[in-house]
């Protein structure tokens, strides 16, 4: 479950609170090696969790995964809903739903396209925020590079899994969504409390999957392990680490480091799951983390320092 961040336009992960000013203590290397570990963990979660599939299914690891999110995102925003106005509450709806949506469509693509050419596709979700925010010449170029992956990736063959494409595009739709629907929420909706609501209103429309798949076919302990690790490492891990690295590296730095989670991704595939990419689809995946990172370069060079 990881989010983005309310207020940096370029991409963040999917549960990371909002960016503070970088503090001293721990170093920058302290930072740089808490983002390594957080990315780290949130593939591994992923790939954890897949091992699950045959015996849950991707709507069941996901019901899961949203439960270990709301305990961490509850136990940490301590949210007030009942104090909540009818215009904080709408926002928090829909964050729920794009939440759970984000998730359930980037699980189903990891079943049918691997894990590296899924959150490849998801990718470009925040990157489209953050290319569209834009008005210089240099991001149309790329938005061009961009667009290039993209097609490498999606070409036509006969072991094209096309279902398993548009949900990976409608996970980067939904991600896309979920950083301006927290941008919203974070205005009107004070500290983290809007977050923590959205992500127990999400974890409740999962409660009936839970039900069904306990009745219809007991789950069994190894199965259920995998999806508790995938929450634990895809989400609280994230969450925590985050809260360190960005109190300890600049905003740039961070989003910069997020253009990595593609390669993280592909390479977790590979030694966890045997997915192996073919040069193209690295070409691919490579074109995406490229345009990102030089949109993130060239919108920070020579300027100060901002969080």
């Amino acid at each position: 479950m990881r989010a983005a961040s309310a207020r940096a336009a370029a991409p963040a992960p999917k549960t990371a609170p909002a960016a503070a000013t970088p503090e001293p203590g721990g170093g920058p290397l302290a930072g740089v090696a808490t983002m390594v570990g957080s990315g780290l963990s949130n593939q591994i979660g992923a790939a954890t969790g897949s091992f699950a599939f045959p015996v849950l299914g991707p709507l069941g690891v996901v019901a899961v995964r949203q439960y270990v999110a709301a305990a961490v995102l509850l136990a940490i925003g301590r949210p007030r809903p009942w104090t909540f106005t009818r215009r904080q509450w709408w926002p928090v709806l829909l964050l729920a739903l794009v939440f759970g949506t984000m998730n359930l469509s980037l699980y189903s693509a990891i079943d049918r396209i691997g894990l590296g050419l899924a959150v490849t596709l998801e990718f470009l979700g925040p990157l489209t925020i953050a290319l569209a925010a834009s008005r210089r010449r240099a991001d149309a170029c790329y938005a061009l590079i961009a667009a290039a992956g993209v097609v490498v990736l999606m070409r036509p063959q006969p072991s094209t899994d096309y279902l398993g494409m548009g949900l990976g595009l409608l996970a980067a739709l939904c991600w896309a969504s979920y950083i301006l629907l927290n941008r919203t929420v974070g205005r009107r909706v004070p500290g983290a409390q809007g977050s923590a609501a959205a992500a127990g209103l999400s974890a409740l429309m999962f409660l009936p999957v839970g039900v069904v798949l306990v009745v219809r076919q007991p789950p069994t302990a190894p199965a259920v392990g995998c999806a508790v690790a995938a929450g634990v490492l895809s989400s609280a891990v994230p969450y925590l680490a985050d809260l360190f690295t960005l109190r300890r590296v600049a905003a740039p730095a961070f989003g910069l480091f997020m253009s990595v989670n593609p390669v993280l991704a592909a390479v977790v595939g590979w030694i966890v799951l045997g997915q192996r990419l073919g040069w193209t689809e690295w070409a691919g995946m490579g074109a995406v983390v490229a345009a990102n990172a030089l949109s993130i370069t060239a919108r920070h060079r020579g300027s100060p320092v901002v969080s």
